[in-house]
């Protein structure tokens, strides 16, 4: 089994883990009901992606 030979220092590993963080994801707004949606998604509130209607929405009265 390999064991280190020395000691690694606490800026090699923190080098090692500037890698690792975790990115914020990029929120856009619908150009068509101006509501928060992630990119290259469809809204989830109109439904639209790339100005076509992909999911259609359900009345709310059933």
């Amino acid at each position: 089994m390999a064991v280190p030979k020395q000691k690694s220092s606490k800026t090699r590993g923190r080098k090692r883990r500037t890698h690792q963080s975790v990115a914020v994801p990029t929120i856009t707004t619908c150009p068509e009901c101006q509501e928060a949606k992630l990119a290259h998604t469809a809204c989830p509130e109109c439904g639209v992606y790339n100005g076509r209607q992909v999911i259609g929405k359900e009345d709310e009265d059933e």
